[in-house]
């Protein structure tokens, strides 16, 4: 059974924004194998599904970003999972856009959203897709930078790192995540 968080805020002002292209990519993902993200539970939007005889489950935290890691540890609690079962796929500055890094352990980088997963779980290792927003230009706030939706001439480079995600989230349901991230890496 694999577990599959993506990171985001909830609610319609910030569906295209950078900082919900960890939303973009579980959406899709469910979209590709026909998962319905739609029950309400942990605080959170959750989809289940057999993907290549593997059960997974999708889970959108609903608790806005800072707060993720309540949604995902109500999830753990309930379910009684395991985090080596667990992969979180968020937006990275320092990856640029277009390109995915995974990793399996590592702090959070100033990302708030895996800094409360690491407050909640306890633990800095847990199998990460970092999805590149790239860094915004010299003097531009972060804040605005995360919270701003993609331009027109970044929409190829984005369609590329949602597709990127979805090919190494389904091959780390049947492959190990070192395996993936070698592959996915390059």
């Amino acid at each position: 059974m694999k577990w599959i968080v993506g990171l985001g805020n909830p609610g319609s002002n910030y569906a295209k924004t950078r900082h919900n292209i960890g939303f973009m990519a579980l959406d899709r993902f469910a979209e590709r194998h026909n998962i319905a993200v739609t029950q309400n539970k942990c605080k959170a939007l959750i989809g289940e599904g057999n993907i290549g005889g593997v059960k997974t489950v999708l889970i959108k935290p609903m608790t806005f970003m800072n707060l993720s890691g309540e949604s995902v540890r109500a999830y753990m609690d309930f379910y009684k999972v395991s985090l080596e079962d667990l992969i979180v796929v968020y937006d990275d500055m320092d990856t640029e856009i277009g390109k995915v890094r995974l990793r399996y352990q590592g702090s959070a980088g100033g990302h708030n959203g895996i800094k409360s997963i690491i407050q909640h779980t306890g633990t800095q290792q847990f199998n990460r897709v970092r999805m590149g927003i790239s860094r915004p230009d010299p003097g531009h706030a972060i804040v605005d930078y995360v919270l701003s939706t993609f331009m027109k001439k970044e929409k190829e480079a984005l369609e590329q790192t949602i597709e990127q995600t979805c090919d190494a989230l389904e091959y780390s349901l049947t492959n190990t995540f070192e395996h993936t991230m070698a592959k996915f890496n390059g």
